[in-house]
């Protein structure tokens, strides 16, 4: 009885971890700069400073989800690993029942996001040399 409890306890948290970060997405979301279209429009034809700041703060709130995306899987991980459960983590090492799972996806959003920093960053650059 009490692995049981403890099991659910322990699934209860992991739900209301991705409860608590999927809002916080969609909060973030509400600040959209520009849909992904829009952006891809954008990039097409930008030329002045405002169009290079518009694709700078899109690829900064891109960022921004993405670094959120991993604070989420890294938390999913920790939960993972207060409770391992090892025959299903040798058996299917990327199931979304696992911590690698969670680690693995913590670490392509932290790399997404520092490719978004990038462009953001290469915008930004671009903005300054567009007012000269």
């Amino acid at each position: 009885m009490k692995n049981a409890f403890q099991r659910i306890t322990c699934q209860g948290g992991s739900l209301l971890l991705i409860v608590l970060a999927a809002g916080l997405a969609l909060a973030a979301d509400s600040k959209t700069t520009m849909s992904k279209s829009e952006a891809k429009e954008l990039i097409a034809k930008a030329s002045t400073p405002e169009d290079h700041r518009h694709l700078a703060e899109y690829f900064t709130h891109k960022a921004e989800n993405m670094d959120a995306e991993a604070v989420e899987h890294e938390e999913l991980a920790k939960e993972y690993a207060k409770n391992p459960r090892m025959v299903h983590e040798m058996k299917h090492p990327m199931s979304g029942n696992t911590g690698g799972h969670c680690r693995y996806f913590a670490q392509a959003a932290r790399k997404a996001a520092a490719e978004d920093r990038a462009l953001a960053a290469a915008h930004e650059n671009m903005a300054k040399m567009a007012q000269k």
